[in-house]
């Protein structure tokens, strides 16, 4: 293990919070964590984790930052259809690692971010609808608490129920088993329209109640990006508005689902085919290269898509002279199911996510009077989806939930060395 003060090489994914902790240790397994947190505890010093830095919560100042990036073994069991994932692991390994034995993992769309930390947060994945969140798939994790001690955390224990949708600020967790779905390939990509030339929310209307005709299999979302007119950008993308759905679905009649959405309106681009598990990461091509982003999220108990939505879309579209992406999640299916552990809302029927770049005071005060008109289909907020938003914990999980956690935080973390976790104190 490293342990130095040199922050040189702790750029994250989002750029927009700069990391200056009094020490940084670079771990390679268990021990070494173990290590670092009695360091930090010995010393009174807070503990943060982070892996890729994808959904920093904020900045962080002084104390103890544990990066988890050099522990990136991953073993996979065909037989058990299990796969083993250490901290520091991203998506795309396992996502790589499974692909030989017809075996898929339940990643997000972006392979770039750590498995652990998103199944933490619950792990929204590709094929949700139809297999669930990520965590409830999880066997088991090894986890470092605040007394520097590691546990061995199983279904049916208060530290298993916690970490799996509140596990941020409970500890390090340095490995999981999590289960693999038998998928092989998969019917998915995006429909693309020109939102100068298809009224974007007429697409989002139609979006809405084509999700109340679908199977419980089929996972999908809508997006809008109002791109900006710069040479970076690929010349079919330079300042379009563009608005899509993405769908992802195993089973074998998928064009025939899909048939009412490529009637509405002229198509800028079509990507749906079936394709390997292993180019799934292509029906959302997000973004794989470092930028300054903040971002939060609603979950919606119904998208009221004629006036909220429309509404929405105004106040996010290319009028407000910024880029704002809007994705729109449809929830439901195994999604709902109940499981053991604390991932909250599973009775949402929509997420609504929104993300722009720059940083966070600038951020809210474009995307706060969106989420207002959201506000009263909305039951919660998405914890993998608190892009910067760490400093506000209300409405990320409800009462109970929250209740619960805070125990568990305060029989494992009295002295709150890991910080308050959203808004999950002791």
């Amino acid at each position: 293990m490293t342990h130095q003060t040199d922050h040189s090489e702790l750029i994250g994914f989002q750029t927009s919070f700069d990391l200056q902790p009094d020490a940084v240790f670079r771990p390679s397994g268990s021990d070494d964590v173990i290590a670092a947190v009695r360091h930090a505890a010995d010393r009174k010093l807070s503990v943060a984790v982070e892996a890729t830095g994808h959904g920093r919560p904020g900045p962080v100042t002084g104390g103890v930052l544990v990066s988890t990036k050099g522990m990136d073994r991953v073993t996979v069991d065909p037989d058990a259809r299990t796969v083993r994932v250490q901290a520091g692991v991203r998506w795309g390994q396992v996502v790589a690692a499974a692909a030989p034995y017809g075996l898929a993992p339940l990643n997000g769309s972006a392979p770039s971010v750590g498995a652990v930390s998103y199944t933490l947060g619950g792990g929204l994945g590709i094929l949700a609808r139809e297999f669930g969140y990520a965590a409830d798939h999880v066997r088991w994790l090894d986890v470092v608490t605040a007394d520097g001690h590691l546990h061995h955390a199983v279904p049916g224990s208060e530290l298993y129920w916690a970490l799996l949708g509140g596990g941020h600020r409970l500890g390090v967790v340095t490995e999981l088993e999590i289960g693999l779905v038998p998928v092989r390939t998969l019917y998915g990509g995006s429909l693309a329209f020109d939102g100068r030339e298809v009224e974007p929310a007429a697409v989002l209307r139609a979006y809405e109640a084509w999700t109340r005709t679908v199977p419980d299999g089929l996972t999908s979302s809508f997006a809008a990006v109002p791109y900006p007119d710069l040479p970076a950008l690929p010349p079919h993308l330079r300042g379009r508005y563009v608005v899509s759905v993405r769908v992802a679905y195993t089973g074998d009649d998928g064009d025939q689902l899909v048939a009412p959405l490529r009637e509405i309106g002229p198509v800028l681009a079509d990507s749906l085919r079936e394709m390997p598990y292993a180019e799934s990461h292509t029906i959302h091509s997000d973004p794989d290269f470092p930028h300054a982003y903040y971002g939060d999220s609603a979950v919606l108990s119904e998208l009221d898509a004629a006036d909220a939505g429309g509404e929405l879309l105004r106040l996010t579209g290319p009028d407000t002279g910024a880029m704002v992406v809007v994705q729109v999640n449809h929830l439901g299916g195994a999604l709902a199911r109940p499981a053991g552990n604390s991932v909250p809302w599973r009775d949402g029927r929509f997420l609504v996510r929104l993300l722009t770049m720059g940083e966070r005071e600038k951020a809210r005060a474009l995307l706060d009077p969106a989420f207002e008109v959201l506000a009263p289909r909305t039951v919660g907020r998405a914890v993998n989806f608190a892009f910067g938003a760490g400093d506000r914990g209300e409405g990320l999980y409800d009462p109970e939930t929250r209740k619960r956690l805070a125990g568990v935080k305060s029989t494992y973390d009295p002295a709150n060395l890991f910080g308050d976790g959203y808004g999950v104190s002791a």
